[in-house]
């Protein structure tokens, strides 16, 4: 910490030491890009160099200790750490890797003039790049403007694409679109790679994934990663085990309405009645600044468990984890149909009406 001191002829110096703090920890920062964790908060140990109260901001890192104490430790969070300090777990999830931000898929989710290069990891998706090309319209007997900025388009991918995937870890790399622009730059790259003898595009042609998007927005990525080519393929990820039991609760929704409950209130009923299969949760429910509402998710989660039903915790950082926070956050497919909750909810409105 940089600490200020005045010497006997009143001039004042400042100098960086190393000091160990006690904080109360008030505000978390995660930034995903870099991958670092701040933490600030308020010094609540007496220190010679650090007032009382006074405000210090951290990063956490690995390899450099620190001690983290709470009152009450919840059974989802010793879970987590539990899975972050086994290494076959992170081994098995990571595709051998062992640091969170190793991704073994990839995605290129692209439109005409827009393309968006990603990573998914096991714990969060990253977009890596954005790419953005002005792409003029066919012209009646002249299409060389809209050929030229379409080539330098795709260049720009492919040079993105070389950039940000590290290919000895990536498993796989998805380029999703609608149409035919998938094939189109396929095509292109691969032509160019032989031109030029790209060997790190030659070699690792059996990688790339051809796959249908509506877009070439990042939110349309779930729809390549729910593709049965591209989940066989990542049968072994956390990602892939979280978009299908998401892509499961939408289909029973529209097929089976009473048997796909979200919401914690609708959830809590079903639960009650012993209905839940499976419990879609996001981790981001288990950050909530309120100590008696994290406990009550916390006790839906061990209560599903109890009654032998599975529990997938989504993290907020993945497209399917974003997807399931538009549904509050919380979600369950049902083992048989809980109709009473609607009616019994439709007459106790119409009775307060």
């Amino acid at each position: 910490r940089k600490v200020q001191a005045e010497s006997a002829t009143g001039s004042v110096g400042s100098n960086r030491i190393r000091t160990t703090l006690t904080l109360c920890v008030e505000a978390i920062d995660f930034d995903s890009q870099a991958c670092q964790l701040r933490v600030k908060g308020t010094n609540i140990q007496e220190n010679e160099y650090v007032k009382m109260g006074a405000y210090h901001t951290i990063e956490l890192e690995p390899n450099r200790q620190f001690t983290l104490a709470k009152k009450q430790w919840d059974s989802v969070v010793l879970e987590r750490i539990e899975q972050a300090c086994d290494p076959a777990w992170s081994a098995d999830v990571a595709g051998g890797g062992m640091q969170e931000g190793v991704a073994d898929v990839a995605a290129v989710v692209m439109q005409e003039g827009l393309a968006h290069v990603c990573l998914v990891t096991p714990s969060m998706t990253l977009t890596r790049a954005k790419v953005e090309v002005n792409i003029p319209r066919k012209r009646k007997g002249n299409c060389s403007q809209h050929d030229r900025a379409l080539e330098r388009f795709y260049e720009q991918v492919v040079q993105a694409i070389q950039r940000h995937i590290n290919f000895e870890v990536v498993k796989c790399v998805l380029v999703a679109s609608p149409g035919f622009v998938r094939e189109q730059f396929c095509d292109y790259m691969f032509q160019q790679a032989i031109k030029t003898d790209n060997k790190l595009l030659l070699e690792n042609r059996s990688k790339f994934l051809q796959v249908h998007s509506s877009s070439g927005h990042k939110y349309a990525l779930k729809e390549a990663l729910c593709d049965p080519a591209v989940t066989s393929r990542l049968s072994d990820t956390k990602a892939a085990g979280e978009v299908k039991a998401l892509d499961d609760f939408y289909k029973m929704l529209q097929h089976e309405p009473d048997r796909a409950f979200y919401g914690l209130k609708h959830v809590e009923k079903a639960n009650e009645a012993m209905a839940i299969d499976t419990l879609l949760i996001s981790d981001e429910l288990f950050r909530h600044q309120d100590v008696a509402t994290r406990a009550r998710y916390v006790k839906l989660v061990d209560s599903v468990r109890e009654n032998m039903g599975t529990v997938r915790i989504f993290s907020s950082l993945h497209v399917s984890g974003e997807q399931l926070g538009k549904l509050t956050g919380v979600a369950a497919i049902l083992r048989f149909p809980v109709a009473e909750l609607s009616d019994q909810e439709d007459e106790s409105s119409s009775e307060e009406d």
